[in-house]
């Protein structure tokens, strides 16, 4: 497993993320232990949580199983030093039985219910996932959902609180526009607090439809603010799209692609499939190499696989080699 630097810190974290958010719910404990103890064994170190995860796998769950599963498994282990832990706040919500409609989570209902990240919010957030987890601090801490009703000032000032606490070593920001992004970093350059050293977003190798508004997903004005300011690093989740890449059928319909249905998304689909029958490899695992193999900006792809096969399934992905031309072919498909 290689490692990549986060931001400018000097910290090496694994180039590829394990992301804990079904463990303890849709993921059981010994499959969850199982990818747990592989992902280690693999060389890697990136694991990410969040104190929300997961209520809206199970209704009547209030959540925090993912984070009580990595204390026991770090309990059992004895691997938490060994590990770079990356865990979350904001993304729960006041109210999870408002957040149901029969027996599947209401995200237009969740999405007016973020507790937000005020300062006793956010707090009391850091001190339940310490607790959860078994540990007196974390490496990695993001503001989860990007929360503007809540001054700027009273959040950055209580998350450069836990920095200086020793409760977090390094801040991040998820889901959030690039002129949120460049105000945060500007309050914190005005101020002497701890600014983002990475920034957790929806992105993979299919361009998203130009006319989709998402402060989820990076678009191309997002990439070139993170080309210009390298010690932003670009945490990149459902690179695979929810493993659409591999199946047609499952593609034709699935939610997942309902924002990269873009003018070139057939011509890039075309150039994965043949870059991937050139290099014996999945269009997934395809995907997730040439994600591996991006400089400009580095960007640090985060799995989270439901199943041991989902995950021995990726795994295969850190062996691919991609030559200048076949990522210039990748790069250049649709264009």
């Amino acid at each position: 497993m290689k490692t990549v630097e986060l931001g400018r810190t000097g910290e090496q974290v694994s180039a590829l993320a394990l992301g804990c958010m079904n463990m303890g719910t849709t993921t059981d404990e010994k499959s969850a232990n199982h990818m747990l103890d592989r992902f280690a064994d693999l060389g890697g170190t990136h694991l990410d949580t969040a104190d929300c995860y997961a209520w809206f796998n199970r209704r009547g769950s209030l959540a925090g199983q993912s984070e009580e599963l990595l204390g026991r498994w770090f309990a059992r282990t004895g691997k938490r030093d060994q590990m770079f832990l990356a865990t979350k706040g904001s993304g729960m919500i006041t109210d999870v039985d408002a957040a149901w409609s029969g027996d599947r989570a209401d995200w237009d209902k969740a999405r007016d219910l973020f507790v937000g990240a005020g300062a006793r919010t956010l707090t009391n957030a850091l001190d339940g996932s310490l607790r959860r987890m078994g540990v007196d601090h974390v490496d990695l801490y993001y503001v989860h959902v990007d929360d503007r009703r809540t001054p700027l000032e009273e959040t950055l000032a209580t998350l450069a609180g836990f920095v200086e606490s020793g409760k977090v070593r390094h801040l991040g920001w998820s889901n959030v526009r690039t002129w949120r992004l460049e105000r945060i970093r500007q309050l914190c350059d005005r101020h002497g607090w701890p600014a983002p050293v990475a920034v957790q977003q929806a992105h993979t190798y299919l361009r998203p439809d130009p006319g989709v508004d998402s402060a989820s997903i990076v678009d191309f004005e997002q990439l070139d603010y993170l080309r210009d300011n390298p010690d932003v690093t670009l945490v990149a989740y459902s690179p695979i799209l929810k493993g659409v890449y591999d199946d047609p059928h499952r593609r034709a319909d699935h939610w997942a692609m309902g924002e990269y249905r873009s003018a070139d998304s057939e011509a890039r689909l075309a150039a994965v499939a043949a870059v991937a029958g050139q290099v014996a490899a999945t269009p997934n695992q395809t995907v997730l190499a040439w994600m591996l193999h991006q400089t400009n900006p580095v960007r640090v792809p985060l799995i989270g696989p439901r199943t041991v096969e989902q995950f021995e399934d990726l795994v295969p992905a850190l062996d691919v080699k991609l030559t200048e031309e076949q990522l210039r072919r990748l790069d250049v498909a649709g264009a």
